[in-house]
């Protein structure tokens, strides 16, 4: 196969919209490979070390608040701690903490039914923050 052979030609029929359709699974398929290749993976998490030794004091203090977490010794159990950790972690969109502190909830007994509704609990937060931010913009909408 030549290197301009597209291997999905004769896949669909020649019509406008089968071409349409391949044009867009094919953005979509590359739109995938590009954030699966660079973005969310959890070898990432190995640089930690090499950014403890770059910034070691800044990096003592995020790790003291991280132990927060896991602290046993709090009033609110593991479980309840992980998946409030889960929760937040879905409002600031970070993957990594949404990987570490879901299998941790998961360890701590949390059934996939608690992980599911604390999902949706940072779900109806977030929509409540863009709706009462909605407030905002009505009021410098009226203001100017």
């Amino acid at each position: 196969m030549s290197r301009k052979e597209d291997p999905l030609k004769n896949f669909f029929d020649t019509n406008k919209a089968d071409k349409e359709l391949l044009r867009r699974h094919k953005i979509q398929i590359l739109e995938v490979s590009i954030m699966s290749n660079h973005y969310h993976d959890s070898k990432n998490l190995s640089l930690l070390k090499e950014m403890k030794k770059l910034a070691p004091s800044e990096f003592n203090a995020w790790a003291g608040l991280d132990k927060i977490v896991s602290n046993k010794k709090g009033q609110i159990p593991l479980k309840y701690r992980e998946l409030i950790a889960v929760a937040v972690a879905h409002c600031t969109q970070c993957v990594y903490c949404i990987e570490v502190h879901t299998k941790n909830a998961k360890k701590a007994g949390a059934t996939r039914e608690e992980i599911v509704e604390t999902s949706f609990l940072a779900a109806a937060l977030r929509a409540g923050g863009a709706v009462t931010h909605g407030t905002l913009a009505l009021k410098i909408f009226d203001e100017n």
